[in-house]
This record gives C-alpha cells, structure tokens and sequence, in this order.
C-alpha cells in the first residue's frame, strides 16, 4: 500500500507560502500533512516541527536538551523545499496495510492514532 498526501498546511490549516517569518535562516513552525492510502478514501494527520539549526541551538540553550523526534531540520525556512522534503519521505514508505504505513510515517511527524489503544 502506497501513500497519498492530501494536504501539507500549518498546524492552523493555512498554506504554507503564506508564512512570514522574520529571518528563514532563524525559524520554526509547526507543520501537518493530511494522509491517507493511495486510491482510498480517509486520511490521519501527522504533525511535525520545521526548524533551523540555529533556532534548534537557541531553544536547546533556553530550555536544555531536545529530544529531535518529530523533526524536519532545514537549513533555512523555504515552502517550497519542505514540501518536497515531505513529498519525498512520505511517499518512500510502503507497506502491507494502511496501519503498517502510518506506524511507519508516524516516525516521521505525530501520527494522531500513535498512542491509541483499544
């Protein structure tokens, strides 16, 4: 089973080309990309933080060690080059089931089902 990303927006649900940051090179924001199987209907949510590396070593140095899970480090904030970094990562995983896909893509952003029990 193969992935299909339905929509790679803020967390807020706006566009990613309309945020305006002060330095691109100094920058974080919170992402989430709208999924599901390719050719189904449906879709789950994975969340994860773009940052740079010195907004990265800023905010380690205000609040101590960072635990860099749900991650997409980038050398300086651009629309553009985050969503073919995501297009490429989710697009790599495959798998059996749609479960087995999304355990796999929630290594890459928070997957809202993660740790969910029945």
């Amino acid at each position: 089973m193969r992935v299909a990303i339905r929509t790679i927006t803020t967390i807020e649900g706006d566009p990613l080309e309309q945020i305006a940051l002060v330095d691109a090179a100094n920058a974080s924001h919170s992402i989430r990309i709208l999924a599901g199987p390719e050719g189904e209907a449906g879709e789950e949510s994975f969340d994860l933080n773009v940052c740079t590396p010195p907004w990265l070593q800023a905010e380690v140095a205000r609040s101590g060690p960072i635990v860099g899970r749900h991650l997409l480090i980038v050398e300086r904030w651009d629309a553009e080059t985050v969503v073919r970094s995501l297009r490429q990562l989710f697009m790599a995983v495959e798998a059996d089931d749609w479960s087995a896909v999304a355990q796999r893509l929630g290594r890459i952003g928070y997957w809202e089902f993660e740790d969910y029990q029945t």
